[in-house]
């Protein structure tokens, strides 16, 4: 391939082929984007995914590896959708949340050397999602602060565009690129092959790819993968006590045995709640034996409460408690402090833990995610609730 005419446009297609030499998934996903000199109205980088938005100045001063980490810091912001996901927030600490993001998988993974401005990096924030690290640095900058900080890494582009010379977007526009983004995603990790993306990505390609189980098909098959045909004279089968009949009973040591755990840290309403003990019930009826423990949580765990075959009639009369942050650490401590360790343990949350998400060896999880479909926990099984499909 010949060399183009422009110094600056050559250092950034050295720095694709590097990309692509060293970490192929990015120098694909890199080789979609076409070269925008915006030097007009942009001081550093940005990308809505088509385009790789530059400045000449910028990047005149960066050599061709500082320039790979910014090119692939721009191709995480696509991937992981942080153009789209802001809701709301104060965009310039939304911003910040995302770029700590990035940077730590671009730093884990050795891509490019560091740019020679301010970003923002920690590995405190290590497997964190962007909207976890706002919550926790939200009170951390004023707006003299913020208006302190200086010349950033890049440009976050603003959906609604329009802006200084910026592009704009219309919704059908944006969702067309949400797509591209996905499509190139797909067909980049393939070209680079395995073991040669990072595990975040892979995760969300395959949840992509993947048929979604619903969320009531997934718990019934985990909970009747619990059951084993083993009955034992040992605890009679209450329902032939009344004919007179001594009937085999389930073994205790193997009937159902599961925690439900609901994040009630006030993204998740009442109705989901009984939403879903209505579910656990339906199921648990299912079967002759079964011994459920139910609690909400938020930074602790309130209104514990026991089910089995005798009395789980009872749990549509469960109060749901909470309504604070979101701490799912205080679920195993829980577990632990009570000796509790159930054969399943199953939450139902909105997936944003202020910091990790449990002990990933204390007993098989389930999580139940609503409100985002793109959240992949670490561990565990996991589907996504959805309201719209759910029964009253």
């Amino acid at each position: 391939m010949a060399h183009s005419t422009d110094p600056i446009i050559d250092k950034i297609v050295i720095a694709r082929v590097g990309l692509l030499l060293r970490h192929p998934f990015f120098g694909n996903m890199a080789t979609r984007m076409a070269l925008i000199d915006a030097s007009d109205w942009l001081p550093t980088a940005a990308t809505d995914f088509r385009n790789f938005y530059f400045n000449r100045e910028f990047f005149d001063k960066m050599t061709p590896r500082q320039v790979e980490f910014v090119v692939a810091h721009e191709i995480l912001h696509c991937v992981f959708d942080h153009m789209m996901r802001n809701e709301g927030r104060e965009k310039q600490i939304w911003n910040i949340a995302a770029d700590y993001c990035v940077n730590g998988i671009l730093k884990r993974d050795r891509i490019g050397d560091d740019p020679p401005v301010k970003f923002f990096y920690d590995r405190k924030y290590d497997n964190w999602s962007a909207e976890q690290v706002y919550d926790e640095i939200y009170n951390k900058y004023d707006e003299e602060q913020l208006n302190q900080l200086g010349q950033m890494l890049d440009h976050h582009m603003d959906p609604e565009g329009g802006k200084d010379g910026q592009p704009q977007y219309s919704k059908e526009e944006l969702k067309k690129i949400r797509d591209e983004i996905k499509e190139a995603m797909i067909q980049s990790a393939n070209a680079a092959g395995a073991g040669n993306v990072p595990g975040e990505i892979a995760r969300m390609i395959k949840d992509m790819t993947e048929p979604k189980m619903d969320w009531r098909e997934m718990l019934r098959m985990n909970i009747q993968s619990l059951v084993k045909n083993d009955f034992s004279f040992s605890r009679p089968n209450r329902k032939g006590q009344m004919t007179g009949a001594v009937l085999p009973g389930c073994n205790f040591d193997t009937s159902i045995d599961v925690c439900v755990a609901l994040d009630m840290s006030g993204s998740i309403s009442d109705e989901m709640g009984a939403d879903f003990l209505g579910e656990v019930k339906g199921i648990m009826q299912e079967f002759k034996d079964f011994n459920i423990k139910i609690w909400c949580f938020d930074t602790k765990v309130y209104n514990e409460q026991d089910y089995d075959s005798y009395n789980g009639e009872e749990i549509d009369e469960y109060e749901i408690m909470g309504g604070g942050g979101t701490e799912f650490d205080c679920n195993w401590e829980y577990m632990k402090d009570h000796d509790i360790r159930p054969k399943k343990f199953i939450m139902f949350t909105d997936g944003y833990p202020w910091s990790s998400w449990g002990d990933e060896d204390y007993c098989d999880t389930i999580f139940i995610i609503h409100g985002n479909d793109t959240i992949v926990p670490p561990f565990g099984a996991y589907a996504y609730y959805d309201m719209e499909t759910s029964t009253a």
